[in-house]
């Protein structure tokens, strides 16, 4: 079969990749795609958002399966006008990839199922906003509602940064549009975990746990940033916690969506926090994670075209889904200056050391094909992934693998995975 990946980054690298093994799959687009997807599928020079221009390019060339790794294709619609073609694609529709498209949305649907959330209130007006900060409890957390490449979460100490927040996000519009509404929420304490799960519209099947490390200097410090590395399985998220998970939050999401008349097919992305109280939901996402992605699939034994033809068809309860006995840590190479400003164009070398039989994986983010060879093409430039048979030898594997890519401005985190030493 034919498959079409709509993306350019490292998790579209990632997906187009573990696509590759697929024995149901002969041949493989990507668009917009970028130099590391290049080595693996045709790219074709269309946009992400150019949902008519894709969908002519899969009915002209014969696709019979699209994929769409981005969130903003998916909240824009883009399931919707392939369906209307009567093409075959792998996402949720945009009534239910709102799900990530408005926080609001999200925090009253989980509210209104009794499933476990912080508490929040949704402002329009940064005025009403300031006054119910003037009685909150520090820390906060202030939420910009729409999508902002992940980036526009606040967590705020004291009231001053608070109302700093709500400027910056109501007023100053510093994450655009996303900022018309805003979610402000309790903070809550306790480790952070990522589980992506496969969803038909019924039957919900979580892969394996990640954590992913938003900050972009050492020590969780500096601005959040699209994630600058990531480890599986998390040590805290025991097979008890997984139990828990699908009971009370996994599979209630997924029925409160149906009953919503917004039935989710796809990846549903729950962001949690294991509280003292139980696990809550930090966030959903309607999408594969970046760069959880990148851990999660070199650890999957089944076949993931399977995986998405199932959740297409309805028959997810019919899988098994196997991953290996194993870890996995990514560490992503940044350009130095991430998330602010940075420059572009520097060559990179020392691909030729990975091989992916001795578990070592280069996904390329923001790189491109030039004629002096691959150079940067973005802030998140490569996400360098090692597995290893436990969390310490594989962070070891990750290390070692970050030091053989050499670019000007190469900078990357060295604590990703730190919370393996304290598990």
């Amino acid at each position: 079969m034919k498959v079409l990946i709509v993306g350019g980054g490292g998790r579209e690298h990632a997906i187009a990749w573990k696509v590759s093994k697929s024995p149901l799959v002969d041949k493989i687009y990507c668009a917009p795609g970028n130099a590391g997807i290049a080595q693996i599928a045709e790219c074709v020079s269309i946009g992400a958002m150019e949902f008519d221009a894709l969908a002519d390019f899969a009915q002209t060339h014969d696709v019979d399966l699209t994929v769409v790794g981005m969130d903003d294709p998916l909240c824009g619609g883009i399931v919707d006008v392939f369906e209307k073609r009567g093409l075959r694609v792998f996402g949720p529709r945009a009534d239910a990839a709102i799900i990530e498209g408005s926080k609001a949305f999200t925090k009253d649907l989980l509210k209104k199922y009794h499933i476990p959330t912080a508490a929040y209130e949704t402002f329009d007006d940064p005025q009403k906003a300031l006054t119910y900060l003037q009685t909150a409890k520090m820390p906060i957390v202030l939420k910009a509602d729409g999508l902002a490449l992940g980036k526009g979460v606040l967590i705020c100490n004291t009231l001053q940064e608070a109302m700093d927040g709500v400027k910056e996000i109501m007023q100053d519009r510093k994450f655009g549009a996303a900022g018309n509404r805003m979610v402000i929420e309790e903070f809550m304490t306790g480790r952070e975990v990522s589980v992506l799960c496969f969803s038909d519209g019924k039957t919900v099947v979580p892969m394996t746990s990640a954590q992913d490390h938003k900050r972009a200097g050492d020590g969780d410090t500096g601005l959040n940033t699209g994630g600058m590395g990531t480890f599986s399985p998390s040590p805290f998220y025991t097979d008890e916690i997984n139990d828990w998970c699908m009971e009370h939050i996994y599979q209630p999401t997924i029925d409160a969506m149906r009953q919503e008349g917004r039935e989710f097919k796809g990846i549903l992305f729950a962001g949690l926090m294991l509280t003292d109280e139980g696990p809550k939901v930090l966030e959903f996402n309607a999408r594969f994670g970046d760069p959880e992605t990148q851990v999660v699939l070199p650890r999957m034994k089944s076949d993931l075209v399977e995986m998405f033809e199932a959740c297409i068809d309805g028959t997810l309860d019919q899988k098994k889904l196997e991953f290996e006995d194993n870890a996995a840590v990514c560490v992503v190479l940044a350009s130095d200056g991430y998330p602010v400003s940075y420059e572009k164009g520097f060559v990179i070398s020392g691909f030729d050391k990975f091989h992916e039989d001795e578990g070592y994986y280069c996904f390329h983010a923001g790189t491109k094909k030039t004629d002096k060879g691959i150079v940067t093409n973005g802030g998140r430039v490569l996400g360098v992934t090692a597995k290893g048979p436990d969390l310490l030898s594989a962070r070891a594997n990750a290390y070692k693998a970050a030091q053989w890519i050499d670019f000007k401005n190469k900078y990357m985190r060295h604590d990703i995975g730190r919370a393996i030493d304290e598990a």
